[in-house]
């Protein structure tokens, strides 16, 4: 029950938005009443916060160089931009549906800031894998240009934002990394941690893990 009760909650406030979507809607959408709703989640908030931390995916290994499992990961987020339903990052909607007042929102922050975190360290591993001088602030501009290429989708509605920020994202690592040890990074089939592409939930909506 618990789990119908989330994969409902992810799909409502996902396509329509957590102000939008009521406790008496999730409810009514599984079948049950308020009450046994609560019965497994106290409040709202605390549905809210259950159906973040559901889409905190695990990496998974995956066989690759620092070079192809990028340029992977950015393809994979431009297919997920095709996809209907497509709304952009579900934490970056709650944090600013949510916004600053109220411990509901600080705990939403918290798990919002944790899911970026892991993308950013993703990226900086295969960085400091391929020779980056500096692998933090490579890091952290991959994942400008992943969070950019998603804004892109959600005011255009296309995947070249993706497209683009793929290219740059290869630039710039190849930018980064001393051409000597770049070429000894891509002699070596090495395995490193990546994120899944989630099977579209009901209703045609993408899960986070690409652009979470």
């Amino acid at each position: 029950m618990q789990e119908r009760i989330l994969e409902t909650a992810d799909r409502l406030f996902y396509r329509r938005g957590i102000r939008a979507v009521g406790v008496d809607t999730v409810a009514a959408e599984v079948g049950i009443s308020k009450r046994t709703l609560y019965n497994h989640y106290a409040s709202k908030e605390a549905l809210v916060l259950a159906y973040l931390r559901r889409r905190l995916l695990p990496p998974i290994a995956e066989r690759g160089t620092p070079s192809k499992l990028i340029a992977a990961a950015f393809d994979r987020l431009g297919r997920s931009m095709t996809r209907a339903g497509f709304r952009g990052c579900a934490f970056i909607n709650a944090v600013a549906e949510l916004g600053e007042l109220g411990e509901n929102a600080a705990e939403a922050r918290k798990v919002a800031v944790l899911f970026k975190e892991q993308r950013r360290v993703w990226f900086r591993n295969l960085a400091a894998q391929a020779g980056a001088a500096d692998p933090d602030t490579l890091a952290s501009q991959l994942l400008l240009l992943w969070e950019g290429a998603i804004v892109w989708a959600l005011v255009r509605r296309n995947e070249f934002g993706a497209q683009s920020a793929r290219k740059a994202a290869l630039v710039l690592l190849a930018a980064a990394c001393p051409a000597t040890r770049l070429r000894n990074a891509r002699k070596t089939d090495k395995v490193a941690a990546t994120y899944p592409e989630p099977p579209p939930r009901r209703g045609g909506r993408r899960s986070n893990g690409a652009h979470r």
